[in-house]
């Protein structure tokens, strides 16, 4: 891959123009690297300043880094990202232990001032090719001691040189503008590794938000539902019901539409509840996560034994999780277990919280057999929780979830 965007460059160097802006641009890049690597240069000449200057180097490499990849995207375009803020000790003996820190001083020290000397070179070849090609020009501002204008075949030779070299200094800026852009990527960035983790944490962090995002949407529908349709419904089935009790004398017929429309209406209303209380229930926001507990136990059509007890502060959108997890569990139990009864405990520990909802059914639950746990693992993983199911056959059945207390 680095040899094919190599090969790019130096094919789209050899078919621009010397005098592109683009040739242009990537001189100048080059050339603004020739300070920088000063320093380093002044400790390879003078040998009693190696050591002293390497100290500084490592000191100094994280602004300088910064100096470097300011460099790169001012006047190149390409973004370095900078070591994240764990990734950098404050403390020059942490700084010294990084390999990170190694990187940028071996740019700094080995790689810049290598790559600053071809950039002189370039920019020498750049003056050269003026000189040459220009000779014609500026000959006849020679002395009469130095006597050119007889030396034709010289002078051509020259015009030839300078107009090669106009020619192929646009090349050798490309080539060096690359080995500048990757050399940086590789020293002064952060490596694979790194990029994997930071991806990783950034990827962590989208879908947290994400969640978070989709919690406040369902709250958002929670609250227009409840005061929006089911108060209109509620008044519509308060006037049906008036209607119903103080119209006597209307025909059978019309009382009978009545009837029927304020059946449908307080159904409606049923239904609308049961919605949002699905989406998001009220109580768990405005009582906490042990009275929403208590109201799907209460609710639940086999007796179920509640213990609660939370004793560290958890996130709303891992308190939903929780809520919708112990409910669907208690669902299923209903369904598929036959049980006679169900236990949920939930406890606070160690920043996680724990769900045991086990109940006296015949075991076999199976996640592969679409018995509903696949959704149950799913919610979890959407929090980085876990579940896991001991389901025996003939029973008892336990499931443990276990969810981080904050995203």
């Amino acid at each position: 891959m680095p040899s094919t965007t190599l090969r790019r460059a130096l094919v789209r160097s050899l078919r621009r123009p010397p005098w592109s802006a683009e040739a242009w641009r990537e001189t100048r890049f080059i050339a603004a690297g020739i300070p920088l690597a000063l320093p380093a240069w002044l400790a390879v000449t003078e040998s009693k300043l190696l050591f002293p200057v390497l100290a500084v180097l490592l000191a100094c490499a994280r602004p300088l880094s910064a100096v470097q990849r300011g460099r790169l995207r001012t006047l190149h375009g390409v973004v370095v990202p900078p070591p994240r803020p764990g990734d950098a000790p404050s403390r020059l003996m942490g700084r010294v232990r990084t390999v990170l820190t190694w990187r940028q001083t071996a740019y700094h020290l080995l790689v810049g001032p290598l790559l600053a000397l071809g950039a002189a070179l370039v920019v020498y070849a750049w003056g050269a090719a003026l000189v040459l090609t220009t000779v014609y020009g500026w000959i006849w501002l020679m002395p009469p001691s130095v006597d050119l204008r007889g030396d034709w075949p010289e002078l051509v030779a020259f015009t030839v040189c300078g107009l090669l070299l106009a020619v192929l200094t646009p090349w050798l800026a490309g080539l060096m503008a690359w080995l500048e852009v990757r050399a940086a990527q590789r020293l002064l960035g952060p490596d694979r590794t790194e990029q994997l983790e930071q991806r990783v944490e950034e990827i962590a962090e989208s879908r947290a938000g994400l969640v978070d995002a989709v919690d406040a949407e369902r709250r958002r529908i929670e609250r227009d539902l409840h005061d929006g349709a089911q108060q209109r419904l509620t008044s519509l089935a308060m006037n049906l019901g008036l209607a119903r009790r103080t119209l006597k004398d209307v025909p059978p017929e019309v009382m009978q539409v009545i009837v029927e429309a304020h059946e449908e209406a307080q159904a409606a209303i049923d239904e609308l509840r049961d919605l949002v209380r699905g989406l998001h229930p009220a109580v768990l926001e405005d009582r906490g996560l042990d009275a929403a507990l208590s109201g799907i136990a209460a609710r639940a059509p086999l007796p179920v034994r509640l213990d609660v007890e939370l004793s560290e502060q958890i996130a709303p959108t891992v308190e939903a999780v929780a809520y919708f997890t112990v409910s669907e569990a208690l669902t299923n139990v209903a369904k598929h277990a036959r049980a006679k009864q169900v236990d949920v405990s939930v406890r606070t520990t160690g920043g996680r919280l724990r769900l045991v909802v086990s109940d006296d059914g015949v075991g076999g639950a199976d996640a592969s057999r679409g018995t509903g746990l696949t959704g149950l693992r799913q919610r979890a993983g959407s929090v980085d929780g876990t579940l896991s199911v001991l389901s025996p056959l003939g029973g008892p059945t336990t499931i443990t979830v276990e969810l981080p207390c904050v995203l």
